[in-house]
């Protein structure tokens, strides 16, 4: 079983310049997490390239059970970059299912 954990992020700010930077530090932050972060077998990151999309950012990622991902979700370097999007953004959706 694969367990698929998709996650998008609406930035608060409205300054395009800003919107642009937190969203590449959001990529860059979870794009670094696979090397540290076992459980996490693979992670896609979009950054969204229409102007008017509903959400900025959006996380693809698998995992091979629910537990997996709440190790994920606890490690040390998760928690950073979550501290940060946290910090930045308006709103979230997120789902979990199989595949």
């Amino acid at each position: 079983m694969t367990i698929r954990h998709v996650v998008s992020w609406k930035l608060a700010t409205s300054d395009p310049a800003v919107r642009a930077e937190h969203a590449a530090t959001i990529k860059r932050g979870l794009e670094s997490l696979p090397a540290v972060i076992p459980q996490l077998r693979s992670l896609q990151v979009g950054v969204s390239a229409a102007p008017g999309d509903d959400f900025d950012v959006v996380l693809i990622s698998d995992f091979d059970s629910f537990d997996d991902i709440a190790v994920y979700q606890e490690h040390p370097a998760h928690l950073e970059v979550a501290g940060f999007i946290r910090s930045v953004v308006a709103g979230r959706a997120a789902v979990d299912f199989e595949v």
